[in-house]
């Protein structure tokens, strides 16, 4: 049946479902305190690293790092969509899923750019079955109707508004870019006379289109613009499908140019090949491959355009490379991309020229190298100048140190000429190093963590724990006044368990999904709990009352800095007076 599935029903079927039921029937769960254990079944283990918390309705894989509700454990267990993760917590639980809105391709009604994202998928997908054009282009390309069902390939008809009649209000798709405003409030479509594929993030939720021409176009392939969803320079095409492809870490991942590639090897049994969205390599893609895979295989053209592609996206992966991360490089021959040549050689040789790929070491080495003369002293002293700076990118580490031993060895210098300054930033001392990654570290967190005190993100893990905490704290609306990263998103908690009476942790992340505060919730959710109820109690308490009193700190110390520029109203004088009641004697923070 088409149409949305009402977030109210979703938030109703978690009530009803217990997520250790759910999993206890596809694994053997053993309690665990206050938990349940079991063996991974995301990855190869021979102890359990597998837990399921019936408090939170919530599980987390420290072996694989997959985490969340009974529908995210169904979408990764079972290599469920969304919609038929619900569906089958809905039957397991005798209801039926209803949907709002009518037919799938009548004008629809969205609540925001990622329906109207998923409605406009489905639209391409329909129209390409109407195109015969379209459907010969892929034949002629070599590409099978079950792949690109599997990527969820479309086609945008040749006309200025098909897109456009489709949606009842433009509003939701022009966020989107999928629609481009004119001046006198309509729009037009932005893709047309295009193959479409859909660009899906990491939970296979449509966030963008390339689309490939059929026609005179000059723009061969155009991307849908920067948006709040979708960023060229941090996503990439096929990433969602090549987890899908296995059930633990992927061996590795091959980086390609183009998303014909990808579809192709993938119709070749190859699942594990991303491309990049029309930009060069970035390093929040490269932070986004590793998080997937201990191993990144660069796939380019063997000529000087390719050489010169691999080389930036080199730089990009120095920073990154560490540990027991990899980084190589794969060239094709001449006249061939990674598309034809798998249908000329097979999937087989093509994974043997995969394993037979250059290590990041050799391909710099030997790019610098081809720079100097190394028959000359002068030759040697270049290397060693131009390799310094590369040097300087990686982090201590065992990789640095034996790129360190072969250039001395090739220039004939001692390695600890090359020692002092290829260390780069990592010279600094300890405190300060520590303080740098820990103000990374605070950079890249979420709303909800990022900056905030210890009492935000304790109240936070506390009331996960014991819901029913909400109805203790009053005024939530003097917490806001409180100075606080993190503020906002604690009160939203609060108001949400206070409104939904029996609502679990699970609940709260489904409310949340698709937010950065579904993952900040995500991470606290994983942390053990030790104390019991009493002390849950206590410490929330504790926590709430010091929330409360920066908060009436914070509204004094802005009625001083009123009363410095003009005279308080006779009731900001006596707001001032009571809070000041009300801080003396107690120590302020």
């Amino acid at each position: 049946m088409a149409g949305l599935i009402p977030q109210s029903f979703i938030h109703d079927l978690l009530a009803r479902t217990d997520i250790v039921e759910v999993i206890s029937s596809r694994l053997e769960l053993k309690r665990a305190g206050r938990e349940y254990k079991a063996l991974s079944p995301f990855s190869n283990e021979k102890s359990a690293s597998f837990f399921v918390s019936p408090t939170k309705q919530f599980f987390h894989c420290f072996s694989s790092g997959k985490h969340g509700n009974a529908v995210g454990f169904l979408m990764e267990y079972d290599r469920l969509t969304f919609v038929e993760a619900v569906e089958e917590l809905a039957k397991r639980a005798g209801l039926e899923v209803p949907r709002e809105g009518g037919g799938a391709f009548e004008r629809l009604v969205l609540d925001g750019p990622l329906d109207a994202l998923a409605a406009a998928e489905r639209f391409f997908r329909e129209q390409l079955r109407k195109q015969p054009i379209a459907i010969e282009y892929l034949k002629k390309r070599g590409l099978s109707g079950d792949t690109a069902k599997a990527f969820g390939i479309g086609f945008a008809p040749d006309s200025w508004d098909a897109l456009t009649k489709f949606f009842d209000n433009p509003l939701h798709a022009i966020e989107a870019g999928l629609l481009i405003p004119k001046d006198d409030g309509k729009a037009y479509d932005r893709f047309r006379n295009r193959v479409m594929f859909p660009i899906r993030d990491t939970r296979g939720r449509v966030i963008g289109f390339g689309g490939r021409t059929l026609g005179n176009d000059p723009a061969k392939y155009l991307n849908s613009p920067e948006t709040p969803l979708f960023h060229k320079g941090r996503n990439l095409f096929g990433l969602y499908e090549a987890k899908q492809s296995v059930k633990s870490e992927l061996p590795h991942l091959l980086v390609v140019e183009g998303y014909m590639d990808v579809v192709m090897l993938a119709q070749h049994g190859i699942h594990t090949a991303v491309a990049t969205l029309g930009t060069a390599t970035t390093r929040e893609q490269l932070a986004l491959l590793y998080k997937s895979t201990r191993k990144i295989v660069f796939c380019f053209d063997g000529d000087r355009a390719g050489r010169s592609a691999a080389w930036r996206a080199l730089e990009q992966a120095l920073p990154e490379v560490h540990g027991d991360r990899e980084c190589l490089f794969m060239f094709l021959p001449e006249g061939h991309d990674p598309d034809t040549l798998v249908q000329e050689i097979g999937a087989d040789t093509f994974r043997e020229r995969i394993g037979e790929a250059m290590t990041l070491s050799a391909f710099l080495l030997g790019e610098l190298a081809k720079q100097a003369n190394m028959a000359t002293l002068d030759g040697r002293a270049k290397l060693a100048a131009l390799a310094r700076p590369h040097l300087e990118k990686l982090r201590p580490g065992p990789l640095q140190t034996l790129m360190i031993d072969e250039l001395a060895r090739m220039t004939r210098l001692r390695r600890e000429d090359f020692a002092p300054s290829s260390s780069g930033n990592h010279n600094a001392p300890p405190d300060r190093q520590a303080h740098a990654e820990r103000a990374n570290s605070r950079s890249s967190a979420s709303m909800v963590e990022s900056g905030a005190t210890r009492p935000v993100r304790r109240a936070l893990q506390l009331l996960l724990e014991r819901p029913d905490l909400a109805d203790s704290v009053a005024n939530t609306e003097q917490l806001l006044s409180a100075d606080v990263p993190g503020i906002p998103a604690l009160v939203e908690a609060l108001e949400f368990f206070h409104e939904n009476p029996g609502a679990n942790g699970g609940q709260l992340l489904e409310y949340w999904r698709g937010t950065p505060k579904a993952a900040a919730l995500e991470r606290l959710m994983r942390q053990e709990m030790s104390l019991d109820d009493a002390g849950i109690e206590h410490e929330f308490a504790d926590a709430i009352r010091h929330l409360q009193q920066k908060a009436l700190r914070s509204r004094l110390d802005q009625l001083f800095a009123e009363a410095r520029v003009r005279t308080l109203t006779r009731a900001e004088a006596a707001e001032a007076e009571s809070l000041t009641r009300q801080l003396s004697g107690r120590r302020t923070v």
